[in-house]
């Protein structure tokens, strides 16, 4: 099968490579575009004996701080057939999200500057229904997106947290019309940069859209062997729906089953409802609900969690202010609270408030 693809790839490089010839002589269009992001948090709890924030979730661990979120640049410069996607991102949220790369250097490889890219990837599209892509991108899986500006709540659900953040590999996108389309690909363990000898992933993505265009849905795939050589595989649907100018609705359900070398299997699953409320065009209402069952303790928790997250945008021109309640609520003990001489977990519940700010251009 490898024989097969890397024969595929070579092809689709000749290919590119004809179609620059072609077009060494035009011009393309350079697109050039970015954010920055800020926050700050305070966690009800306040447990400052404990040393723990009470945040499971990315991107937002700190407490009674203000905090840089990310400042991103996006470079996109196409000719004819031919695209190409530079994406860098500088800051905490940017070094959680690239948290392999960063383990891999020691300062030793040079590869901490990896670290910095977001995503990287070339795209040939022969046609305006077929695209070949290589190179590093953010998941297909999810409802939520790295980019804070693209997000209505600004802290992550679970489900983001524990599920993949990027892919680096091959993939095929077909879109027969503007009602159905479907990706193909395969790629280094997920959230992996670099992975010399690593057995590699499946991708897959089905997407499908109503004649109205109110009502659309995804359903994702990711599925290989890791480095331990665990067998992994991911389900995830999202599935958006537009009730009127004002009033939509997201949902997003994940499934991870892992089945390693040796040992019990385990599982961990999601559900989230997102309610987006509009009443006017500089203020925006989400309500986000989710569920996060974690019994076999796949991503460390071993209990059932819930979420319930309230935000605010407020909107002035490109930049959004956002104003969060939230509320983390555990079937058992994982929440720290102040004053507590235990120094263990021994609280179900915990809240929060946060400020934010994301400016894009």
């Amino acid at each position: 099968m490898l024989r097969k693809i890397f024969v595929t790839v070579l092809s689709v490089c000749f290919v590119i490579c004809a179609n620059a010839q072609d077009s060494s002589s035009r011009k393309g269009n350079l697109t050039i575009g970015g954010s920055v992001d800020a926050y700050y948090r305070f966690n009800f709890a306040n447990a400052k004996d404990s040393g723990y924030t009470n945040n499971y979730t990315s991107f937002t661990n700190s407490h009674n701080s203000f905090e840089l979120g990310m400042a991103s640049v996006k470079a996109d410069y196409a000719i004819g057939k031919v695209d190409g996607v530079l994406d860098l991102g500088f800051g905490r949220r940017a070094e959680e999200f690239n948290y392999t790369d960063g383990d891999l250097d020691q300062g030793k490889n040079g590869f901490l500057t990896l670290a910095a890219v977001k995503q990287l990837y070339l795209s040939y599209a022969p046609s305006d229904k077929v695209k070949f892509t290589i190179g590093k991108w953010t998941t297909h899986i999810g409802y939520e997106l790295l980019d804070a500006y693209l997000n209505r709540n600004y802290s992550m659900d679970y489900m983001f947290s524990y599920g993949p953040f990027f892919h680096t590999g091959l993939k095929l996108d077909v879109t027969p019309n503007s009602n159905f389309g479907f990706m193909v690909g395969v790629a280094n363990p997920t959230d992996f940069t670099t992975a010399s000898f690593a057995k590699k992933h499946f991708l897959g993505q089905l997407h499908g859209a109503s004649s109205s265009g109110k009502i659309s849905g995804y359903l994702n795939y990711v599925g290989g062997k890791d480095f331990s050589d665990a067998m992994i595989n991911q389900i995830d649907a999202v599935v958006t729906g537009t009730v009127s100018d004002k009033f939509t609705i997201g949902y997003n359900g994940s499934v991870k089953l892992v089945k390693p070398d040796a040992g019990d299997n385990a599982s961990w699953w999601g559900s989230a409802l997102y309610l987006n409320f509009d009443p006017t065009s500089k203020l925006g209402i989400t309500a986000r609900g989710e569920y996060f069952s974690d019994e076999d303790g796949l991503a460390t928790f071993g209990t059932n969690i819930f979420d319930a997250t309230l935000s605010l945008n407020i909107k002035i021109d490109n930049l959004t202010i956002i104003p969060e309640l939230r509320l983390d609520s555990a079937k058992d003990p994982i929440f720290f609270k102040k004053n507590d001489p235990s120094f263990a977990p021994s609280a179900k519940s915990t809240g929060s408030f946060i400020l934010a700010a994301t400016y894009h251009f």
